[in-house]
């Protein structure tokens, strides 16, 4: 068993030790650990004989295994081109992956993902998609969507905390030297050539989706390295300047700057920038995160969904492909026969499902590592009060300089709630610690709301007596890992590759977790498959 004083200095650093210790305060507010149910995953590796009655089967032509955005998007994608002999199997009794949502009375709110950038023109099925859900006002004289305002995110967007007061932005420009400007002006400087490289096909550097990125050596060397060592080689020495880096690594990556590839860190401010000059893409974001993708994908394949289906083994045939699944609803195992499967699952996953994998894993699939991440949702009968009159106010994004955290976002900024209850989600990655996993699953709701309140007490000092509810998510699994060396290694390369019917559909496959990867890997499968089946 842990002391606090370990669980506090594990999680929040030395300097929050000398935080007040609120805890009896904890004692007054709800809330509990919410998600995914560990044991029934552990299930598959627990019991590897599955005994399938003849009135429990059936027959489908595609199976999807996985209800996330990759997952959802292959559906949407076969749904649009006409086909429905599929079912789609998802674990757990909500669909969405990372990307699903919670609601109340007052708002929607995220439970993992919660914006996508606008697309430049070229995504033009990312842009359909959008179309669709009567998202677009029109498009530029160059042919670049619109997004309509309110589905923009509004003012104020960012802030940070520091020493004890908010400001404007993420980058902390307070208090700065001359060698920080200089420095963040020549990081600028090599971050607009990258935005304007191309190669002799006229391929960028860096875009989405990561499948269009240019396979250039020059590029290529980029991910030998970690962003910490590119940032030194180039002379860069502000302490400001990294912690920026460093603070994107965690958010898109949940990794350290010295962890990540620095094909991966320079992806990250590179890729979402038309030209150089110009701004990041504005983000698309409602209250309950990109949870309303997940909604609109779900009405229109809900049909095909079968939720609470354990997919305990795939069994590829001479002439076919089977998928053996425990129905958790009744305790049943079923079995689907189909010709194609979409595996959508974290890609981890497959040593333990697909038969083939069990008995002989390929040796790639040692090369990819996820990393863990706990997401809560605190809901508040009021707003913090600002420490000084000169704070800058309460954004959607909401930072603490000298937290390990990610901080938090407001769901009832984007719906114009500006005054009283609202709903706080708390971002905290675990930064591939080889025992992060371990370490975030041993802690109970009480430590782990401990941390919390701890870590936001320093810029609130009445958080205590405002949170009436906290509720706790824990991926165990949340993302891949962009390390030095993976992004653009031979392993990613062959694990895209289907085995005997079976197509991979998911973030893994880029080396990044974002939505546009997770889109694209899906409805990429749903076409080779129905081009497959077409010929």
């Amino acid at each position: 068993m842990w002391t606090r004083r370990e669980i506090l200095k594990a999680f929040l650093g030395l300097p929050f030790l000398m935080a007040c210790d609120n805890r009896s305060k904890i004692e007054n507010i709800a809330g509990e650990i919410v998600g995914a149910d560990v044991l029934n995953g552990h299930k598959i590796l627990s019991n590897p004989l599955f005994e399938v009655s003849n009135n429990n089967r059936e027959r489908k032509t595609v199976v999807i295994v996985g209800g996330g955005v990759s997952g959802l998007s292959a559906a949407w994608k076969l749904k649009r081109d006409g086909f429905n002999d599929f079912i789609l199997l998802e674990l757990e009794p909500k669909i969405g992956g990372t990307s699903q949502s919670g609601e109340n009375e007052l708002t929607g709110y995220p439970w993992g993902a919660h914006y996508l950038p606008v697309p430049f023109k070229e995504n033009s099925l990312l842009i359909t998609l959008l179309d669709e859900m009567n998202l677009i006002e029109g498009r530029t004289d160059e042919g670049e969507v619109i997004i309509k305002e309110e589905f923009l995110c509004r003012q104020p967007e960012e802030r940070v905390f520091y020493k004890g007061r908010w400001y404007e932005g993420l980058y902390l420009h307070v208090g700065e030297n001359d060698q920080d400007k200089i420095d963040l002006e020549n990081f600028q400087k090599e971050i607009d050539f990258w935005i304007d490289w191309r190669d002799s096909s006229a391929k960028r550097a860096f875009t989405l989706p990561v499948a269009n990125c240019s396979e250039d050596a020059f590029v290529n060397e980029l991910d030998k390295i970690s962003f910490e060592d590119w940032l030194r080689q180039k002379g860069f020495s502000s302490e400001r300047l990294f912690w920026y880096c460093d603070y994107a690594c965690r958010d898109d990556y949940g990794l350290k700057l010295h962890e990540t590839s620095a094909w991966a860190g320079l992806f990250y401010f590179c890729s979402r920038v038309r030209k150089s000059g110009e701004e990041s893409q504005p983000f698309i974001t409602f209250p309950e995160g990109n949870g309303r993708f997940v909604k609109h994908f779900y009405s229109k394949v809900k049909e095909n969904v079968k939720l609470k289906s354990l997919v305990c083994e795939i069994i590829p045939k001479e002439d076919s492909i089977e998928v053996v699944y425990l129905d958790i609803s009744d305790k049943k195992y079923r079995l689907v026969e189909a010709q194609k499967v979409i595996f959508s699952a974290p890609i981890f996953t497959a040593k333990h499902i697909i038969r083939d994998f069990k008995e002989n894993m390929p040796s790639y699939l040692k090369e990819f590592e996820h990393n863990a991440w706990f997401v809560a949702n605190l809901f508040l009968k009021d707003r913090p009060k600002p420490r000084f009159n000169r704070d800058f106010p309460l954004s959607w994004d909401n930072v603490i300089y000298e937290s390990p955290s990610l901080g938090y976002v407001c769901a009832t900024h984007q719906s114009g709630i500006d005054y009283g209850a609202t709903v706080f989600t708390y971002y905290y990655p675990m930064c591939a610690e080889k025992d992060g996993r371990a370490k975030l699953f041993s802690l109970s709701w009480k430590e782990l709301t401990d941390i919390i309140l701890t870590d936001l007490w320093r810029a609130h000092r009445d958080i205590y007596s405002l949170v009436e509810r906290i509720d706790i998510m824990r991926w165990g699994h949340a993302m891949i890992s962009p390390r030095v060396g993976f992004v653009r290694s031979e392993a990613l390369k062959k694990a895209k590759k289907p085995y005997r019917g079976i197509h991979f559909a998911n973030t893994d496959l880029s080396g990044v977790a974002l939505f546009e990867e997770a889109f694209y890997h899906g409805t990429r499968a749903a076409e080779e498959i129905w081009s497959d089946l077409r010929r």
